[in-house]
């Protein structure tokens, strides 16, 4: 192979990376420090015909393909051992056009790369909440964030994609062209090739919104969350609240007596009026009263960045997920509980409310795996300084999934959350869905060429 990467470097426009080269280390290096991949060959793509030709070496070669967009696979999947990285982050340009409320964004833009652009002109679309994730792994399994009960998904909102598929043609797929490919890659992940541009629809948003964090401490979490799902699900869909159960920041607006005071927040972002934020916030406060709170005005690319620092690439990560149907009593109960048996204090638990904007979207309009139907979305995150704190933090991960089990809804979990997708859990997550998407894999990849991903085999 090493004869053959002058051709890739022949054919690319980007820079071609080899193990002895110049910044090939700081290239293959992931948001995940668990996992340092040693790739045999990086192609930094700037087009899709670069990609294309990257795709056609790697088929030829025999090389097993990875595809970077953000880096953030908490699987390690963005990179390969010997394998053919295809590095997308230099295909990033965002272009909006404000009188159409579209934006067309490169394959390995970020979500503050969009943000960034479409606030330049008010508008936004539904994504993540950590600006340095990357579009295109995040829209491609379903895409959830604050602006979900507004408009629902990134996918929901997604007009058409160029990708490049396993034999190394460039195909438009939208609802009149190519669309059962369409249908596919709005939820079914990386499966059907590589993506090498979005077309979103975008919405009035901002710039300026409402924000509100307030912080109860750990022995208050069953009352505050049994308060919570009694307000949450009434409140106007202009109002979004995440439910956090993690550690107090050190940070300036946060006393000092409550520094690392692990507890129960809710982070409320309100894209109406102030008044209506307010209201909310009371609602929701009730007669609990928290050990803290901030209320602010804040621009919205100023939310949309609030967990990057905390979030910074080189720490050390695992996460599984569960859909609730409802906060029950014994879903408190075990939250509450296993909550408090983390060691690191970086690790989190984050609850996010599915309805409004998110039911809009009839469930087999898109392969999401997720049933759209009023529910909670819940992420179990542990997250270490070290590799060496990891182990007791996967293990608090995995006893945690287990014991939530038997409360949550019995069709898998969010497909960008899973670590450990095995066909087992994808055909639980996808239900109905899943021998369609096989058969749409059958046909544009049947060789399995893009299986690094939560992998539906052909």
């Amino acid at each position: 192979m090493t004869q053959t990467v002058g051709e890739l470097r022949t054919a690319v426009s980007g820079a071609v990376l080899a193990p002895e080269d110049d910044g090939y280390d700081a290239a293959r290096r992931l948001w995940n420090a668990e996992h340092v991949r040693e790739p045999a060959v990086i192609a930094q793509v700037h087009s899709a015909e670069d990609v294309q030709a990257a795709v056609r070496y790697a088929v030829a070669e025999g090389l097993e393909i990875a595809v970077r967009g953000g880096g953030h696979s908490i699987a390690g999947m963005s990179s390969v051992d010997g394998g053919l990285m295809i590095d997308l982050s230099r295909l990033n340009r965002v272009t909006v056009d404000p009188e159409t409320r579209r934006a067309r964004v490169g394959g390995g833009a970020l979500l503050r790369d969009l943000d960034g652009a479409a606030q330049e002109h008010g508008l936004a679309v539904p994504a993540g909440l950590i600006g340095h994730t990357g579009v295109g792994g995040l829209t491609l399994g379903g895409g959830m964030g604050w602006l979900t009960r507004m408009h629902g998904l990134s996918i929901d909102n997604l007009e058409s994609v160029q990708l490049v598929t396993a034999d190394g043609s460039i195909l438009r797929a939208a609802e009149d062209e190519n669309a059962d490919l369409f249908w596919a890659v709005r939820g079914g992940g990386g499966n059907f090739g590589v993506v090498t541009e979005f077309e979103f629809r975008l919405h009035p948003v901002g710039p300026i919104v409402n924000f509100a964090l307030a912080f109860w401490g750990q022995d208050q979490g069953g009352e505050l969350l049994r308060a919570a799902l009694e307000v949450i699900p009434e409140l106007p869909r202009e109002v979004n609240v995440v439910i956090a159960a993690l550690n107090a920041p050190p940070a300036p607006f946060v006393p000092a007596e409550h520094h690392f005071k692990p507890g129960f927040a809710l982070v409320v972002v309100g894209f109406g009026s102030p008044e209506q934020h307010a209201d909310a916030l009371e609602r929701l406060r009730g007669t609990l009263p928290p050990l803290f709170e901030v209320v602010t005005p804040m621009p919205y690319t100023a939310v949309q960045g609030l967990l990057d620092e905390a979030n910074a690439a080189g720490t050390y990560h695992y996460e599984k997920g569960a859909y609730l149907e409802t906060l029950s009593d014994g879903a408190i109960d075990v939250i509450t509980t296993q909550v408090a048996q983390k060691t690191s204090p970086m690790s989190v638990t984050m609850i996010y409310r599915l309805d409004q904007g998110y039911v809009e979207t009839a469930d087999e309009a898109t392969a999401f795996g997720g049933q759209r139907i009023p529910q909670y979305s819940m992420f179990i995150i542990g997250t270490a300084p070290v590799l060496e704190a990891l182990e007791p933090e996967r293990a608090w991960v995995r006893t945690f999934w287990d014991a939530i089990q038997p409360h949550a809804v019995n069709i898998g979990s969010y497909v960008n959350g899973m670590v450990e997708a095995d066909e087992a859990r994808l055909r639980a997550a996808y239900g109905d869905k899943y021998e369609r998407l096989v058969e749409i894999k059958r046909k544009y990849d049947p060789d399995n060429v893009f299986h690094r991903n939560q992998n539906i085999k052909p």
